[in-house]
């Protein structure tokens, strides 16, 4: 029996979705479990499932299309029966069985949208799937989960699955770690440079694999920088780059954040040779005790929640007729991935340590870069860091993230001549540049908050205490 194919939930808080791409054409034989359409929500792309075997009799939203959760996306029956009725618009609460649901034995008998979607829920959260492509590998969340906490590439598992069709599953992923014998700092540092212990010749007691095997593999490879600029489309001279997909949706969301905020940026200096210094001093000890390396984004990230705390008019939101200060500090890092720009939320900055702050940074945008991110990562800020210094960048106005009223941006730390106790002396400066919107807050308040961050950079044992 021919059933209507919903728009699946991906997430706890996703509303609707973008369709990118199908994988089939109508008239397609498709197979349950198979990847049938790639789907964007939030910045966020994911690959959909079949959610039962049969043919792809009619695609009901195409490329570009914005579909909310639980509308009908497609048709999938028999080659021969009629979809005419289907074809009415009957809704599909009373008319059709959602996504995936088996044909009831009464045919009179209506389904309910609670029972229809059930089924639909679960053929997309069943597996991920990797990248669209030749030689995709099919693996459980899982296992995608425990790949990315060890370090491991899902697909060097490729063919090793011993799920239902050869999925990988968690198990897996463990046996293939436990033969890479490395040390548990090892594999935290392998984790943060993005290499994969199960290439890497150990030189440890027994074969093990040691932070040094981990650095000196990586080392043949220049290490990506903190947040790479990834064109949309090979910027050859005369290309033409279609303007669709997360593109398309960081241009609607920047231009709706720039014609409804009054935006105003405030620049200030900032003095980053101790910080400097007390990064220097911690480095050691952080990275033997924990296999983290601590960034200069992260001592920003750990003071500008100090800074939050002091002045907490820029966590604020605009909401109808009310000014929300939140009660809690979430903090968005705007990171460029492949085609566009999104921005991880790490939740509750003012609680977490220094340490906790930089692991959970790295994770959240590898995650991103790769794919894996859910779009759970990318809900609840409430404050946003752009650090464009590693690009030589002196200043620049960022825009603020919408729902937000203030965004801080980070700019190079470089050898100038200051003036420090009457004596020209080389010190490691810095400017911050921060965009808010002048609805929420007048320029007094907001450069109150500058100057304490200012002051919090300049003393950093403060970020500390």
């Amino acid at each position: 029996m021919a059933t209507k194919m919903l728009m699946p939930l991906l997430g706890q808080t996703m509303e609707e979705g973008t369709i990118i791409k199908w994988f089939k054409n109508e008239g397609d034989t498709i197979q349950e479990g198979e990847p049938l359409l790639e789907v964007m929500t939030d910045k966020v792309n994911m690959e959909v499932e079949a959610p039962q075997s049969g043919v792809l009799r009619k695609i009901l939203a195409k490329p570009d299309d914005v579909v909310p959760v639980k509308d009908p996306i497609a048709i999938i029956g028999t080659a021969d029966e009629s979809i005419d009725d289907l074809m009415g618009g009957a809704p599909a609460a009373a008319a059709e069985p959602a996504t995936g649901a088996q044909a009831p034995a009464a045919p009179a008998q209506p389904l309910s949208l609670e029972a229809a979607e059930t089924p639909a829920q679960q053929a997309v959260e069943k597996a991920e799937i990797a990248p669209a492509g030749e030689g995709r590998v099919f693996a459980s969340p899982g296992a995608k989960r425990v790949a990315r906490e060890r370090g491991i590439s899902i697909e060097a598992l490729a063919g090793r699955g011993t799920g239902p069709g050869g999925r990988i599953v968690e198990k897996d992923v463990m046996e293939y770690a436990a033969g890479a014998k490395a040390t548990p700092l090892a594999e935290r540092i392998a984790a943060d440079m993005g290499v994969e212990v199960g290439g890497v010749s150990g030189t440890g007691i027994g074969g093990k694999v040691t932070r040094e095997d981990v650095e000196r593999a990586a080392a043949p490879a220049p290490a990506a920088p903190a947040a790479p600029q990834a064109p949309a489309a090979p910027a050859s001279i005369g290309a033409t780059i279609p303007f669709a997909g997360m593109r398309k949706m960081v241009a609607q969301n920047v231009a709706s954040s720039h014609s409804s905020a009054v935006h105003v940026t405030l620049v200030t200096e900032v003095d980053m040779t101790e910080c400097v210094k007390l990064r220097e001093l911690m480095l050691p000890e952080i990275e033997k005790s924990y296999g983290v390396r601590i960034s200069f984004t992260d001592l920003i990230t750990k003071a500008a929640a100090k800074a939050i705390l002091d002045k907490p008019i820029v966590n604020a939101s605009l909401q109808g007729d009310k000014i929300v200060i939140s009660d809690r500090i979430n903090i968005g890092m705007a990171t460029a991935v492949e085609g566009g720009l999104v921005v991880p939320v790490i939740k509750d900055v003012q609680s977490k340590s220094l340490v906790q702050i930089s692991k959970e940074t790295k994770d959240l945008v590898a995650r991103s870069r790769s794919g894996n991110a859910s779009p759970d990562d990318y809900k609840g800020g409430t404050f946003t860091i752009t650090n464009l210094g590693i690009f030589g960048v002196d200043s620049f106005t960022p825009i603020i993230t919408p729902g937000q009223s203030a965004i801080l941006a980070v700019c190079r730390i470089a050898e100038k001549p200051a003036v420090v106790d009457g004596e020209i002396n080389v010190r490691s400066m810095m400017n911050l540049c921060l965009s808010f919107d002048h609805r929420v807050m007048d320029g007094a308040p907001a450069a109150e908050f500058l100057a304490r961050l200012r002051d919090i950079l300049q003393s950093p044992y403060l970020i500390l205490i």
